[in-house]
């Protein structure tokens, strides 16, 4: 059997092993469970069954998972994306008052889409196009972003009249559980401690149990029914005229996470190639499936996860890591108290924390951060734009927001330098739909 998963995901040639695999997986698990119990809460707001939408969670983010590992053999784990899902509820459903049905439909569109441009080759183009500059930089603003939404999940950072952000309230219990993490984890790392992400999650949580922070209810719960979800879309209904720019929106926001994610994840752990990401597009394909099944089970589109930083920091090289992923992710249905124990909320005043996965997403912050010393800070045409991919990410708390400015920026300033054919015609055509973009928002 070793020798078979040696060969499969090529594990020898990737300088990992089945240990190393299996930690990698089990902590991306551990800092992206928070999912299953979040997108329920959110998706309920548009009138779906609560339960059915945990379910599909579930069962969409281990199929998904799955099917990365075993078509790219990437250790990118996906799952329903925050962010779009506010998108589905909110907005669609909220705001435009199209039911979650009509909903669903379109990101089924949209996945499907995206399902051809994958199959006749485009992504890895896309990729190869992005120049290294902003590629380093996509990956220091994820990093940004995620130590952010740490620091926000600890309640390290609040938000502060006046100055927007201000520093938490570092007597309370769930801070000092945080600093705990952070300095433990932070301990393992410098003594070189294999596992140090995943050992400082299972020490976050457990010191969190008598401090009433983190609850113990038991391990087993019999799933609920998906039936109030399942292929429940109106697929017809969303060809309407209206619905033409949420299928536009959908397709965009997946398109631009996902290709920003995969960059961000890939630059730290070493797998981008002379400017490229091999098997750019079986991710892509991997990708753009998942939400199309995603929608058909009850969910919001299914994407790479920047969390998937965490199991790649634990040495996870190859798809492997993410079949323990998916595994956790089918046995989560079977063990919801455990895991809502590690991706559980606690109120504070008015806050709403998670102080076991924020130690983990603050030093994952650290570690994407290296990829900043890769950018050329003496050409001005490269490091601007860099810059503004790398602060606009965390400062809007969007992937795609980061992108929009750094393509912009790169095209503006080659322009102006008589430097433009060292940009591929790609930018150019993103940063024109970016700009039309903005114009007509």
């Amino acid at each position: 059997m070793r020798a078979w998963l040696d060969r499969f995901f090529r594990l020898q040639q990737n300088h990992t092993s089945l240990r190393t695999e299996a930690i990698g997986g089990v902590t991306t698990f551990m800092t992206m469970s928070y999912i299953i119990f979040v997108q329920p809460a959110i998706l309920s707001q548009a009138g779906m069954d609560k339960g059915a939408v945990m379910v599909a969670t579930c069962l969409s983010s281990a199929l998904a998972t799955l099917l990365m590992g075993l078509l790219a053999n990437y250790p990118v784990a996906l799952a329903p994306c925050m962010g779009h899902n506010i998108f589905f509820a909110v907005i669609v459903c909220g705001v435009m008052g199209y039911s979650w049905q009509l909903a669903l439909g379109a990101i089924f569109i949209s996945g499907s889409v995206q399902v051809i441009l994958s199959l006749i080759g485009v992504w890895e183009g896309l990729v190869a196009a992005v120049p290294d500059s902003l590629k380093h930089a996509i990956a220091v603003g994820i990093g940004l972003l995620i130590a952010l939404i740490g620091l926000e999940y600890g309640g390290l950072v609040v938000a502060t009249p006046g100055v927007l952000i201000g520093l938490g309230d570092l007597t309370s219990r769930p801070v000092l559980l945080v600093l705990f993490g952070v300095a433990f984890t932070s301990c393992l790392m410098v003594l070189k401690v294999r596992g140090a992400i995943l050992l400082g999650i299972l020490a976050t949580a457990a010191a969190g149990i008598p401090l009433n922070i983190v609850r113990y209810h038991g391990l087993l719960s019999p799933p609920p029914s998906l039936a109030p979800t399942f292929l429940k879309l109106d697929i017809a209904g969303a060809f309407q005229v209206g619905l033409l720019t949420v299928i536009f929106v959908f397709f965009f926001l997946d398109l631009f996470d996902a290709v920003g994610t995969l960059i961000g994840v890939s630059s730290p752990a070493g797998f981008i190639k002379d400017g490229r990401l091999p098997r750019a597009n079986r991710a892509m394909l991997a990708d753009s499936m998942a939400t199309t099944f995603g929608a058909m089970l009850g969910t919001s589109t299914v994407s790479s996860y920047i969390e998937s930083a965490t199991g790649i920091a634990q040495g996870a090289r190859t798809g492997l890591a993410n079949v323990f992923t998916s595994l956790l992710f089918f046995v989560a249905l079977f063990f919801n108290p455990l895991a809502e124990m590690i991706g559980g909320e606690f109120s504070y005043k008015n806050l709403t924390l998670r102080p076991v996965i924020a130690p983990p997403l603050i030093i994952v912050g650290y570690l994407m951060m290296k990829a900043v010393t890769k950018i050329d800070w003496d050409d001005l045409t490269e490091a601007i734009p860099a810059f503004l991919t790398i602060i606009i990410m965390p400062l809007t708390v969007s992937i795609t927001e980061g992108i929009t400015f750094g393509f912009i920026a790169y095209c503006l300033l080659k322009l102006v330098s008589g430097r433009s054919r060292q940009v591929h015609w790609v930018i150019y055509l993103f940063s024109l739909l970016f700009i039309l973009r903005y114009i007509l928002k």
